[in-house]
């Protein structure tokens, strides 16, 4: 995939492009990842997009179930279509679920065409065999390309690996979308993008900071201060390094961290205009990562993607409990408070966990939400009961 010109954008970044594999799409590096913009106002995110667009980002991903993500995207660019790529997502299984996603995509966007439409967490063979069986998304997404409404497509997974090597090699997808940072490397990193690369399969780093979990522990407003106080110079040397780090691999076309405000979309952006990582870089972020967190395993921690959020019934926080958890485990002794504080200010409890499972189903990580939420409640109970 190769690298093609920068573009210097106000005398200061200069963003790099890649060609997003069989599209022939020339991507920036940096995309724009909006998973998070249910979170913010119209005009946040307007200005967030309009100030990607100003600095060279050229991809924007969204979906279908990201709540209204789409809506304020479409008003953001909607005098400024002509200066990105649009990928949006279907999570529906079926042919009729996929076309009725595809027209409220088309409308919700405010435009006539999207140009990578992906197949959204094919997390297993079942769901594979599902949107490949005839009647099924797949089948919506051949007629939609043929028909103009799409360009091209792709899919995205956050497991199942067996699901990965299928979608390459089937020929049906022109781009994947995998979760890829410096702690869930060993399989998409060392098998998944290079099958990829080897198949002209463009690549779409998701969760490059595990959603949200690679980064000092600063709130949104002390960060915002850092960024402004000192004219855009401070950085997140974690968030840094993970950008740096996932696009210092060449058959990675793009990534798309989350984003919601412009001090993001500034500090992350920079990560393009600087040098691959050499070996020594990453062995010292991967222990700058270590002094966040004591140990950290995909499929068995929180990637605080919030898709349980939108099934609990009872309305528990579950990746706050989880995250008190975690910050009272894995922080320095003198920080552990922290946790304790996050976890008495949950509301409901997790106690008021009726164990239905609805957020087994909608979890990409595979974990036991109800045990785990068991789990927490006695550990906290232990820990609030010591002197």
């Amino acid at each position: 995939m190769a690298l093609y010109k920068s573009k210097k954008v106000y005398g200061v970044i200069f963003m790099q492009y890649r060609t997003l594999g069989k599209t022939g799409l020339k991507v920036s590096v940096i995309g724009f990842g909006t998973i998070k913009f249910p979170q913010i106002s119209e005009k946040q995110a307007s200005e967030a997009i309009n100030r990607a667009l100003d600095l060279g980002i050229n991809f924007i991903d969204t979906a279908r179930n990201y709540g209204d993500s789409e809506h304020k995207i479409g008003i953001a660019i909607k005098e400024r279509r002509d200066e990105c790529y649009i990928a949006t997502k279907t999570s529906s299984r079926s042919y009729e679920g996929a076309m009725k996603d595809l027209e409220a995509s088309l409308r919700e966007l405010q435009t006539d065409h999207i140009d990578l439409w992906q197949l959204h967490n094919v997390c297993d063979m079942q769901k594979w065999r599902e949107v490949t069986a005839p009647g099924g998304a797949l089948e919506a997404a051949r007629q939609a390309k043929e028909e103009g409404k799409v360009d091209h497509i792709g899919i995205s997974f956050h497991r199942a690996l067996d699901v990965m090597r299928e979608a390459i090699k089937c020929g049906e997808f022109e781009t994947i979308m995998v979760l890829y940072n410096p702690l869930d490397e060993e399989n998409t990193g060392r098998e998944i993008i290079p099958l990829a690369h080897k198949h002209n399969v463009g690549v779409i780093v998701m969760k490059p900071l595990s959603g949200g979990t690679l980064a000092l522990s600063l709130s949104d407003e002390e960060r915002e201060e850092k960024h402004r106080s000192s004219n855009g110079e401070w950085f997140d040397p974690i968030v840094r390094g993970c950008l740096r780090y996932v696009i210092s691999n060449p058959a990675v076309s793009t990534v798309i961290p989350g984003m919601r405000f412009t001090w993001e979309v500034e500090e992350n952006v920079k990560a393009a205009d600087m040098p691959p990582m050499t070996e020594e870089e990453k062995d010292a972020l991967i222990r700058e990562i270590g002094k966040l967190r004591k140990t950290y395993k995909y499929s068995q921690e929180c990637l605080r993607c919030g898709y349980c959020l939108k099934v609990c019934p009872q309305n528990i926080q579950i990746p706050e409990v989880f995250r008190a958890v975690y910050v009272y485990k894995g922080y320095p002794e003198e920080t552990r408070h922290m946790g304790i504080e996050i976890y008495k200010a949950l509301d409901p409890s997790p106690e008021e966990c009726i164990e239905c499972r609805s957020c087994v189903e909608e979890c990409p990580a595979g974990i036991d939400i109800p045990e785990r939420l068991k789990e927490a409640v006695e550990f906290f109970k232990q820990v609030i009961g010591k002197p």
